[in-house]
């Protein structure tokens, strides 16, 4: 009985506990704030960075904060006119390029963003290299990263806040922040869901190109990634992954929408 209490209470909490996806509508799970998820994040990010080597190719460096700075006053621009200004609250940006021969790159809560060195020969120029930060800077803007964790506190944890783990186990939940956004993994701009990669790709389409990167990029960088990963991809029945034919399909969908913000 008192199992059954527990379990009924978690429902009830993982009902009431949820936000709202910018653009797409999508209502996802929420245990954690936004303060306590980027606090988190600026932790583990200055921690990181202490842990991991800094580029030093000077034009490949001020390409990568470039980019982000531009993503980052299209995603300003956007969150304004659409009267979304506060879910801002508390950001603060961050662009830096590590010299690593993974093929990834991340963006955790409050805009602290990641590019591996590793990367760069599949963006291939300056446009690919915004395809990559508008989709990691999406999945920031769409909380995606909140929304992991909460479904990690509910499923390993009991629905354990955050800031009770973080008091009880901080190493756990250092180690969780880093798992929830893909640090360090191979490939890892394919980390997230189904509908979390979908409304990356829509996010971040609009993104660049309000930031003056052709979004119609996006659909070339994502084959070099398919080819990068050798067609090892499982079948997306079996994957919590869209297929490359659904990423494409999904990306010519959306493309008309992101053309209407692309200003050459």
């Amino acid at each position: 009985m008192y199992k059954k209490i527990i379990a009924f209470s978690i429902a009830v909490v993982m009902m009431v506990a949820c936000t709202t996806v910018p653009i797409t509508g999508r209502r996802q799970l929420s245990l954690v704030s936004d303060a306590q998820m980027q606090q988190m994040s600026y932790d583990a990010y200055d921690q990181f960075l202490k842990e991991n080597k800094l580029s030093r190719d000077a034009q490949a460096t001020a390409m990568v904060k470039r980019a982000g700075q531009r993503i980052q006053r299209a995603v300003e621009q956007y969150m304004a006119a659409n009267n979304m200004s506060a879910q801002l609250q508390g950001f603060q940006w961050e662009f830096n390029l590590i010299e690593d021969e993974q093929v990834n790159a991340w963006a955790m809560a409050g805009g602290k963003t990641v590019v591996y060195s590793g990367i760069l020969p599949v963006a291939q120029n300056e446009t690919g290299l915004a395809v990559v930060m508008g989709h990691e800077i999406a999945h920031a803007i769409a909380k995606h990263g909140n929304e992991r964790m909460s479904q990690q506190l509910a499923q390993q944890f009991g629905g354990q806040t955050l800031s009770a783990l973080a008091g009880t186990q901080p190493g756990v939940a250092q180690n969780l922040i880093m798992t929830v956004y893909g640090a360090g993994s191979t490939l890892g701009l394919l980390k997230y869901g189904r509908n979390q990669e979908s409304e990356a790709d829509q996010l971040g389409l609009i993104f660049m190109a309000m930031a003056g990167y052709n979004p119609q990029e996006a659909i070339p960088f994502w084959e070099r990634m398919e080819a990068k990963s050798g067609g090892q991809a499982p079948p997306e029945f079996l994957s919590t992954h869209p297929s490359a034919g659904t990423r494409r399909a999904n990306l010519q969908k959306y493309m008309p929408e992101a053309l209407k913000y692309y200003k050459k």
